[in-house]
Parts: C-alpha cells; sequence; structure tokens
C-alpha cells in the first residue's frame, strides 16, 4: 500500500478493533478470588476444629487471607471457645490450636 493516508486509515481501524482485545488474567475464575479462597480455608478449618475438639457446634468468628495461608478464628461451644486453623491453598490445615488471653487479639 503505497497510500500514506490509506496506510493511515488502516493503521487506526486496526488499533481501533484491538482496543477491545484485553485478555484479563486476573481475580474472574471463581478458583482464583480472594472470596473463593477464603470460602474453602473456612470450609477446611470449619472441618479441621470440629475434628479436633469433637464438638460440631462451631461457627467462624474472623478469617484473614493472606499469601502464605488463611487464618480462621473458629469459636466453638456455647461459648464460642476461640480456635486457630491455618488453611492452605492446596485444602490441607494446620492442626487447630486453642486460643487463649491475647492470642485471640
Amino acid at each position: 500500500m503505497k497510500n500514506p493516508k490509506a496506510r493511515l486509515a488502516l493503521s487506526v481501524m486496526a488499533a481501533a478493533a484491538l482496543a477491545g482485545c484485553v485478555e484479563d488474567t486476573g481475580s474472574t475464575s471463581p478458583a482464583m478470588s480472594v472470596n473463593a479462597v477464603e470460602e474453602q480455608a473456612r470450609v477446611s478449618c470449619l472441618a479441621a476444629v470440629t475434628r479436633t475438639t469433637g464438638n460440631n457446634e462451631t461457627d467462624i468468628i474472623s478469617s484473614d487471607v493472606s499469601e502464605a495461608g488463611t487464618r480462621v478464628v473458629v469459636g466453638v461451644g456455647s461459648i464460642r471457645a476461640p480456635w486457630e486453623c491455618i488453611a492452605y491453598k492446596d485444602g490441607s490445615t494446620t492442626q487447630p490450636i486453642r486460643l487463649t488471653g491475647m492470642d485471640f487479639l
């Protein structure tokens, strides 16, 4: 194409057509979203705390997602005694431990 105006017009049209083509590798996949990771961690830790304590009266007190793992604090029994568990993206967890005093903060 020897006509500079035609070449410019074609380039502008091509750029405009490609402008909408964006690869989004962010958190659109449920497996990669923070909410999905946190929810899986909560489920895994609830199960681990229930197994450890032998008490199925459990509920989530708090959870905190980080790159290393998700810290989940689970309340056990009617007094909601706090237990801590760390869950990882592969579904594994640490051994739950009972929190006392300042450990809970």
